[in-house]
């Protein structure tokens, strides 16, 4: 007998509390890591959800502006380049930086003007009135916009148009409605509900139709970009989009930003929370079931003490016991913490974000953390136990 075969002869002696012990220890530890990798992809989901409620970053030309005054009296900001981005061009740049598996979604947009009038046989006509035409990519544009509600349906084809809910009130538009828009007729496939923004004030059509139709081949006006802010800081994006798009004016909406991190934030910090609840209980098991052992083995102790254990030798036998249990129940946790988080995940049918790879770093992590987690739990008992006198404990025998 020494000092590694007998922690295993007290929890073979001890196998109903080394058992449960056991039980509450891997519980908690499957219960953390499940927490912790179901918490990540649903973090990274709910991002990737919040995408469509718009962009966090735009890219458009840089413009001059010429603030105009007479006598005093100003007369407003004069912009002197009106200026367009290179369609193409543009969102192959934006796709081709480093933390290009970042960006959700590309929306160029085309904006022009036309005067259009209320379509023919309406039944209170409206003399023809100047209406903002705004050229979309439907794919990345509806990406973008999860929260429109559409009477009808979404253009089918390029000569479709989308009617804000402000133009089609002072228009007369309904879905089936044809308009002219700059010597094209256009047929207005749905209404976008009221959504309080600049969408309820314009007309939408497909980028490519309105290239043709007002003469400005593979221009837009500006790109909206939505970016992933969870896997790197949203600074970094920007910095190598400017990089990729030299000479452009690239912001970052902060507060579309923040919203979105404080979301995922705390959806993660919740998990900690409750992580962390679940680890201080078993650490808390942990301490009354060895203090109970040291009570229990008092003799035992008297009789190690007696036939030469140093106080250090029977710290030791109680740390290694605590470490047997932390190693097994950090390998078993681990375990069945990713089985379990796979099944959650399946269950809330996250599809759209890949699931947590099984990690042997990971394990190895796991089991060493709560492998330090359970000794250091049982450090007060393991002292407690080295500071029993032998004489003492050999009074009972």
């Amino acid at each position: 007998m020494n000092i590694l075969t007998i922690p295993l002869r007290c929890a073979r002696k001890k196998w109903l509390r080394t058992l449960s012990l056991f039980c509450i220890f891997t519980l908690g530890v499957a219960s953390i890591v499940a927490l912790r990798e179901v918490s990540a992809v649903v973090g990274e989901s709910l991002e990737r959800k919040l995408t469509s409620f718009g962009a966090n970053i735009m890219v458009s030309p840089a413009r001059e502006t010429l603030t105009v005054s007479y006598g005093g009296l100003p007369l407003g900001d004069l912009l002197l380049d009106e200026g367009h981005l290179a369609h193409a061009e543009t969102v192959r740049r934006i796709r081709s930086i480093e933390f290009s598996a970042n960006i959700a979604g590309v929306a160029p947009k085309l904006v022009t003007m036309a005067r259009i009038g209320s379509p023919a046989g309406a039944a209170t006509p409206v003399a023809p009135l100047p209406v903002a035409v705004v050229g979309v990519d439907w794919p990345e544009e509806l990406s973008l916009k999860g929260y429109w509600a559409i009477d009808g349906a979404t253009p089918k084809t390029p000569e479709g148009t989308l009617a804000g809910h402000a133009v089609a009130a002072r228009l007369g538009l309904a879905p089936g409605s044809v308009v002219d828009v700059n010597g094209h007729a256009v047929t207005v496939t749905g209404v976008i509900g009221a959504t309080g923004s600049d969408d309820d004030n314009v007309l939408l059509a497909d980028i490519g139709f309105v290239q043709r139709a007002f003469n400005l081949p593979d221009k837009a006006s500006f790109v909206e970009v939505a970016a992933l802010c969870a896997g790197c800081p949203i600074d970094d994006i920007v910095a190598q989009l400017r990089a990729a798009l030299p000479g452009q004016d690239i912001k970052a909406l902060r507060h579309v930003v923040e919203q979105r991190m404080y979301s995922v934030h705390f959806a993660q910090q919740l998990a900690l929370v409750v992580s962390l609840v679940i680890l201080l209980t078993a650490c808390a098991m942990v301490v009354m079931s060895m203090l109970s052992a040291v009570n229990e083995r008092r003799r035992e102790i008297g009789i190690l003490r007696s036939v030469g254990f140093s106080r250090s030798g029977v710290f030791t036998v109680f740390a290694s016991e605590a470490l047997l249990v932390g190693v097994a129940a950090g390998l078993a946790g681990y375990l069945s913490g990713h089985g379990l988080a796979l099944r959650v995940l399946a269950l809330l049918h996250m599809a759209d974000v890949a699931p947590p790879p099984f990690s042997l770093a990971a394990l190895a992590l796991t089991t060493g953390g709560i492998a330090a987690v359970s000794v250091l739990a049982a450090a007060f008992p393991a002292w407690k136990a080295s500071r029993v006198e032998p004489a003492a404990a050999l009074v009972s025998l």
